[in-house]
């Protein structure tokens, strides 16, 4: 459904040094330099997947989906969507994709979303039978009811956002580029927005590529991860397997009702939080079941819950170990051209 291949796609960007002086001479003689924005990623995303696009900023997520979504032209390499090259924009390919942005919007703003959604439909040249039902669906499903005829600038962020989605999905495409569409919104909406995507992929075999800064919308959403940072690929695959593979330990969060002696904490595992009489321990997947029978046993435990490490960890460690990595090779193609 979506396959890239050896995908580049570079920037020339203009730099001078502040100062008048400087300004004057950039009008006669620029001078520039490349900015590697996505650089050799290739993957291949079958139908109806859902997968977490991640990186920290500047890594290319929001670049690669512009490629991939046919707003931009890649340098080099291969792309293809639903059996269409993007950036030839054909029509067909135009009703099979969406591209929802959480910082951009379609809705226009002094008019009500319902007529944003009869432009779209005037746009896709939907049928009017198949947008009645669609708009049907979406307002059951995101619950619009209320927001349809509200002028957009009336509108909260989270009812602006849930009206985009709708927007973006008239024409029901199947593939669908999701960067960040739960940014800044509440835990209710985010909840709201993740169980409405679920639901559209599973009812229309949707595919998903999703980017955000929510870790929770990931884990939520996404079995498959592809993780990039500085334009290069540094994995792609199931998400559960990668946490075990980076950080196999399980963190058991507790509530003494009792005190408990530090040297009895020392032996149950590492603590990594405590806050009064709440802790979170660091505990090697094998010796759970023994650290749970020693805490149900002697003490008072109000709560109990074992779960992964955060996504939040395991990604900042990866990030790290490829900063590493680009150190070690710049710094070895310095030393061969002082060298040479």
């Amino acid at each position: 459904m979506i396959r890239a291949r050896n995908l580049e796609k570079h920037f020339k960007v203009h730099k001078r040094p502040p100062g008048f002086v400087s300004a004057m001479r950039s009008l006669v003689r620029r001078k520039y330099e490349v900015v590697k924005a996505v650089d050799g990623v290739s993957f291949t995303i079958e139908r109806g997947e859902r997968v977490g696009f991640l990186g920290p900023n500047g890594a290319g997520k929001t670049t690669t989906l512009k490629v991939l979504s046919g707003l931009l032209h890649p340098t080099r390499g291969e792309v293809e969507v639903e059996g269409f090259v993007p950036f030839r924009r054909q029509t067909r390919f135009l009703e099979a994709i969406t591209l929802v942005m959480g910082q951009k919007s379609q809705l226009i703003w002094d008019l009500p979303p319902s007529e944003t959604y009869a432009m779209n439909r005037a746009v896709f040249d939907v049928p009017h039978a198949q947008f009645r039902q669609t708009l049907a669906e979406l307002t059951e499903l995101l619950d619009l009811a209320p927001l349809l005829d509200k002028p957009t600038r009336q509108l909260s962020l989270g009812e602006r956002m849930k009206c985009e989605l709708a927007a973006a999905l008239l024409h029901r495409p199947t593939t669908l580029f999701l960067d960040e569409p739960t940014i800044g919104l509440d835990v209710a909406m985010q909840v709201a927005i993740r169980d409405f995507v679920r639901s559209y992929n599973q009812k229309h075999e949707a595919t998903v590529l999703l980017t955000s800064h929510y870790m929770d919308d990931v884990v939520a959403l996404c079995p498959r991860i592809i993780v990039i940072d500085a334009g290069t690929l540094i994995h792609d695959g199931d998400l559960r397997q990668l946490i075990k593979t980076m950080d196999p330990d399980k963190r058991v969060s507790f509530t003494l009702t009792d005190g408990i002696p530090e040297d009895a904490i020392a032996k149950l595992g590492t603590v990594l939080v405590r806050d009064g009489q709440r802790l979170t321990i660091k505990v090697p997947e094998r010796e759970i079941p023994g650290v749970v029978g020693q805490l149900l046993g002697p003490y008072k435990v109000a709560d109990l819950a074992i779960e992964d490490p955060p996504l939040e960890e395991i990604l900042r460690v990866m990030f790290g170990k490829s900063r590493e990595a680009r150190d070690l090779v710049d710094n070895g193609a310095a030393a061969r051209e002082a060298a040479g």
